[in-house]
């Protein structure tokens, strides 16, 4: 990995008796994407707050994160200033069109007036905006406001953008527009902070992978390799019925890797062969024959689902 545009330390963060962030350490390289994989209550959001200054860690003199080699705890102005933050959270200002809500973060920005509409007219030309420029933010779509809240996180020229949950609630076009504007970013020399709990977006976008689970690092990798690396090729899905009790004991005779989750028994192989056999006495219906994803080796790793909320 080259030089580190952000460095976490055994970071620590507590909310009265509750630690929502458990000694996690971490780097991220320049111009790549790195991805906080983990479900709802994991403390992807704590830690992206922590990182851009919004949140403290906790102070213990092992503890520390490095953003460009400034410190959030006490830099966080000088980290504003070449960083680009979308929340997760829509907090555009709904009194003003879409114009206004750009204009107001360049004034922010201290960008003058003919640089900052030359600026605003290039963003929406990217977010494909350049329609709505007047428009009033009641009448823009769920995923035209996401488009804005990114060109919004883009008016400064960052050198590193931070997206906590950027396309949840979007229909699966706009996701897909998003990835690919995301994509060539990145070839532009953007480097990309997200934290998702989609496992396709993680693996679509992300160069490297920290999975969280309960406040804690469970893992670390680029997608790719991790799959090959802890979880077996093939799944075979079989949901829980009369199917399943006919093939338990095949299923215990070809020593086979078994994970139950939300009433659906998940079969593993590295080879398609033994679990083409058990589905020889199953029904269509009742099982679902496919590749290994990073919802399984999330379910491996930490014993829960993406989906589940912590």
């Amino acid at each position: 990995m080259s030089e580190s545009v952000i460095s976490v330390k055994d970071v620590h963060k507590t909310y009265g008796k509750v630690m929502a962030v458990r000694g996690i350490s971490f780097e991220v390289g320049g111009a790549v994407c790195v991805g906080l994989l983990g479900p709802n209550g994991a403390g992807k959001s704590t830690l992206m707050k922590m990182i851009y200054g919004k949140s403290l860690r906790d102070e213990r003199p092992e503890s520390a994160i490095s953003v460009f080699g400034y410190d959030p705890m006490y830099d966080e102005l000088k980290i504003k200033s070449i960083c680009g933050v979308v929340p997760q959270e829509d907090n555009l200002d709904v009194e003003l069109n879409v114009v206004e809500n750009l204009m107001t973060f360049c004034k922010f920005y201290g960008i003058r007036r003919a640089a900052a509409l030359n600026r605003i007219d290039e963003l929406l030309d990217i977010m494909e905006l350049s329609d709505k420029r007047d428009a009033r933010l009641k009448s823009l779509s769920g995923g035209m406001k996401r488009r804005l809240l990114i060109a919004r996180a883009l008016i400064n020229n960052p050198r590193l953008l931070i997206l906590d949950e950027p396309t949840t609630g979007l229909d699966p076009q706009v996701r897909h527009f998003l990835w690919n504007k995301l994509r060539q970013m990145k070839k532009d020399n953007l480097t990309i902070l997200l934290t998702t709990h989609y496992m396709e977006e993680a693996f679509q976008l992300c160069d490297d992978l920290v999975i969280i689970n309960e406040g804690k690092k469970v893992i670390q990798g680029n997608p790719n390799e991790l799959l090959q690396r802890h979880i077996e090729r093939y799944v075979l899905e079989l949901r829980q019925s009369q199917g399943v009790q006919r093939v338990n004991g095949h299923i215990g005779s070809l020593n086979l890797r078994v994970d139950n989750a939300h009433g659906t028994t998940h079969v593993y192989s590295n080879s398609m062969d033994p679990l083409q056999e058990i589905i020889k006495t199953l029904n269509s219906d009742e099982y679902y024959l496919r590749q290994a994803n990073l919802e399984d080796l999330f379910l491996k790793t930490t014993g829960r689902s993406l989906s589940e909320t912590q």
